[in-house]
């Protein structure tokens, strides 16, 4: 992709995607995490018209989009990150289509590149074991907090922003349970085994009370300042442990909430109880785990049959 810069744009454009941000959260209620998603996107597409030589946004045709995700699967982007380009996209087509600087939307015929799914990676259950007693009393100072963490996103499926946003309250020891606030501000609840539980508690109870102005922050997972951890620390933690037990770069904290979903599936579950406490709107989105898991059968079956 050329490396024509979004901010060298005209004003117009910058002031259309300023414009298209506030579309995003009064009218479309977006999450401010989707919404600076989003911007990156749009910057990026703005990018791919300056080195398609269309300078203005009126002058944007079908032919600029269709060239947009095969110019981010060259940047490597994966297919989960050029999928959601391509909503990013379509939205912005559509709000350029309200102001009157498009005439039709262009991005009626663009496909999401379906054939470019490619499974989750998901971890066996040695591997599973490793990273979860990866942190060490002794040796990490937020081993127990790291524990927590780890058994949420493992034990209960969350996703980054979920597992941060846990407060307190959500936690239930009593019934095993914790309360989840998901995307689009939906709420769920989720079982959490005895071992997870027992993790949350410890570190409430030991060390979390410790921390500087702990006792006014209302959620649970706190830095060593006292302050909420961010998305990008979860991040950070998983892939430390990752590459202590040598799982190496191809393990991250969605990878745990892919084994969540596909351990309860081996084992029996339904797909519409997995839908529920995955949190996923549409179960076509986790659908997916049902190829995760026949793919796993193949691979066993042909190890281990005779015939395989």
């Amino acid at each position: 992709m050329t490396t024509t810069a979004a901010c060298d744009w005209p004003h117009e454009a910058r002031e259309h995607l300023a414009g298209f941000l506030d579309y995003l959260q009064a009218e479309c209620g977006l999450s401010a995490n989707t919404r600076r998603a989003y911007r990156r996107d749009i910057r990026r597409l703005l990018t791919h018209l300056g080195g398609s030589r269309c300078r203005t946004l009126g002058a944007l045709r079908p032919k600029h989009v269709h060239s947009f995700p095969r110019a981010l699967r060259d940047e490597g982007l994966s297919v989960a990150s050029i999928a959601r380009a391509l909503a990013a996209c379509r939205m912005f087509c559509r709000y350029l289509v309200l102001q009157g600087v498009l005439q039709r939307d262009v991005t009626e015929a663009v496909e999401t590149p379906k054939s470019w799914n490619r499974l989750p990676t998901v971890l066996d259950d040695e591997a599973a074991r490793q990273l979860l007693a990866a942190p060490e009393d002794g040796r990490d100072r937020h081993a127990l907090r790291d524990r927590a963490l780890l058994a949420l996103l493992y034990g209960a499926g969350l996703r980054a922003a979920e597992a941060v946003g846990l407060r307190l309250d959500n936690i239930n020891t009593t019934l095993g349970v914790v309360r989840v606030r998901g995307k689009g501000s939906r709420e769920r609840i989720v079982p959490l085994a005895r071992p997870a539980m027992q993790a949350l508690s410890r570190y409430r109870d030991e060390t979390r009370q410790t921390l500087p102005g702990a006792a006014d922050q209302p959620v649970l997972l706190l830095s060593r300042s006292g302050k909420p951890l961010a998305r990008e620390d979860v991040f950070r933690i998983v892939r430390k442990y990752a590459g202590r037990v040598g799982l190496g770069a191809r393990v991250g904290a969605h990878t745990l909430r892919h084994c969540f979903a596909t351990q309860l599936l081996t084992h029996g579950a339904d797909l519409r109880s997995v839908q529920e406490m995955l949190g996923h709107a549409d179960i076509a989105t986790t659908q997916i785990y049902t190829h995760v898991d026949a793919s796993r059968l193949k691979a066993i079956h042909k190890q281990f049959h005779p015939r395989g």
